[in-house]
């Protein structure tokens, strides 16, 4: 059990990361940073093991809301959700296979992909704006399911930025709009979620205290996340996704400046 005092740090970084994550991912940004600060004596694996507790129940709320609207029907979601999931329990493996070897190693890829992903935004002014699919039903879904099987490989391999890769990988790609694109991504972050923390339990790999009170903190936050998102639409959701992508450069590019940070 953490101080006091960080433990109340610990529950405030939980609830806006639950925002933040349920209206466009990312919330990853937040959390995880927030938990390698306040749990640094313990092993990494259990350290993302309670971040997955945690994160499941932001995304369990934020999915929900947006599966209730049928912004995006269900079928075809199926398909991604089973690809993250399997490819998530694939991710977390490897994390114990490669643990305390690879986090750094990261920092520099992950930093290169959200540059990318901001240059590319900001230079198309009218990107996910408007849905204007590329492909046919059938083709979409396989594409969505492969990038899901990717992205649910990283999520649980590492995480943080998982539901901004899913929503600029769907705009980018599929041509959704922000806002189905966010749909679509919280229910399938929500598998790879899921599945990654069940292997990580089976592992016995988290804090059970620490992560059921920042779980429900996390889990109101995604809740008004994911509602805030649906009542603003698309053009809101994309000033917030600029601003979370360009919040997780300054942040990886100062870890990578000073390497004992997190």
């Amino acid at each position: 059990m953490p101080p006091p005092l960080t433990f109340f740090f610990l529950i405030l970084a939980a609830g806006l990361a639950g925002f933040i994550d349920g209206a466009v991912g990312g919330g990853g940004l937040i959390s995880i940073p927030a938990m390698f600060l306040g749990l640094s004596s313990h092993p990494t694996t259990t350290i993302l093991g309670t971040n997955k507790m945690v994160a499941c129940t932001g995304t369990t709320f934020a999915a929900a809301q947006f599966v209730h609207s049928r912004i995006v029907p269900f079928r075809e979601m199926a398909l991604p959700m089973l690809a993250a999931g399997l490819g998530a329990v694939f991710g977390a493996k490897t994390a114990y296979f490669f643990e305390g070897q690879f986090e750094a190693y990261m920092r520099p890829v992950m930093l290169a992909m959200m540059i990318g992903m901001l240059l590319f935004t900001l230079l198309k002014p009218e990107l996910g704006t408007t849905h204007t699919p590329k492909y046919g039903s059938r083709n979409q879904i396989i594409l969505a399911t492969i990038i899901s099987f990717a992205i649910g490989f990283y999520d649980g391999f590492f995480g943080p930025g998982t539901g901004t890769l899913l929503i600029f990988f769907f705009v980018a790609f599929l041509g959704f709009d922000f806002l189905r694109a966010s749909a679509l991504s919280k229910t399938v972050n929500w598998a790879s979620n899921i599945a990654s923390l069940s292997f990580f339990l089976f592992r016995g790999s988290w804090l059970p205290l620490v992560a059921v009170s920042m779980a429900a903190a996390n889990g109101i936050g995604g809740y008004f996340g994911a509602k805030t998102a649906l009542t603003k639409g698309s053009k809101w959701i994309r000033i917030l996704f600029t601003l979370v992508v360009a919040g997780l450069i300054l942040r990886l590019a100062w870890q990578m400046m000073y390497s004992n940070s997190v």
